[in-house]
């Protein structure tokens, strides 16, 4: 389960925020003050970081300045009121990665660390493999190029059926809920219907399966969900 720091220096919003993400998913960590929320940050290792501006002690520009000095990629959503003063480019050049302003819609901040996360993990997925290839059998998926080979033959996925694939290879071998791929690959637009999954698997075993109706890749785990394997030898 990716885990989500909450640092923020208003008990409601910190509530609204806990509840909404734990119920998408994510088990929520908070504090109250920067230098809480940079300790937390520091030893927890969160995979992302909902940031308040204004914070007792240390503010927000400050812990991410640090977080980063500390050589710490965690991505960061900083959060402003609209009467406050915050340069955008300043705290984007600080190391955020997104900025939000007060009041916001949940369902806002749950689509943008989903967003975020979702981000993340492809360009940290593309800078670790450089000019690797994923290899799963026949199937080749070049991370720096965004292509995907099955026995040579260039595939022709759409950019959320290379998600969904990159999203189970990178959990190659893990049985995955349609909740969990739901929650990985989708926007909060879909949140609660599952359906969505099983079209785009469908349509993704039609381009990398040799027999759509006896997949050796994308397996069904019955009353589980699916999950991505090489074929049996």
């Amino acid at each position: 389960m990716r885990s989500i720091l909450v640092v923020d220096d208003e008990p409601s919003i910190v509530t609204l925020l806990k509840f909404n993400l734990e119920q998408s998913g994510y088990s929520v960590l908070t504090a109250e003050d920067g230098n809480t929320g940079l300790d937390l940050a520091l030893t927890e290792q969160p995979d992302l970081i909902v940031l308040d501006l204004m914070l007792p002690g240390m503010d927000g520009m400050d812990v991410c300045k640090t977080l980063r000095q500390e050589k710490m990629n965690t991505p960061i959503l900083m959060l402003t009121a609209k009467d406050e003063e915050f340069d955008k480019i300043l705290g984007l050049e600080l190391g955020a990665d997104d900025y939000m302003t007060k009041p916001f819609s949940p369902r806002e901040v749950v689509a943008r660390v989903k967003a975020i996360l979702r981000r993340s993990q492809v360009e940290a997925l593309a800078e670790k493999a450089a000019e690797e290839v994923f290899s799963i059998g026949d199937l080749e998926i070049h991370l720096d190029k965004y292509d995907v080979y099955y026995k040579e033959e260039l595939l022709v996925l759409t950019p959320k059926e290379f998600e969904l694939l990159l999203y189970l290879a990178n959990h190659k071998g893990k049985v995955l809920s349609r909740d969990q791929l739901l929650n990985g690959v989708w926007d909060f637009h879909y949140d609660g219907d599952t359906r969505i999954v099983d079209v785009h698997i469908s349509h993704l075993r039609e381009k990398i399966e040799e027999d759509s109706k006896r997949p050796e890749y994308i397996r069904t785990i019955r009353g589980f969900g699916y999950k991505l394997e090489g074929p049996v030898e």
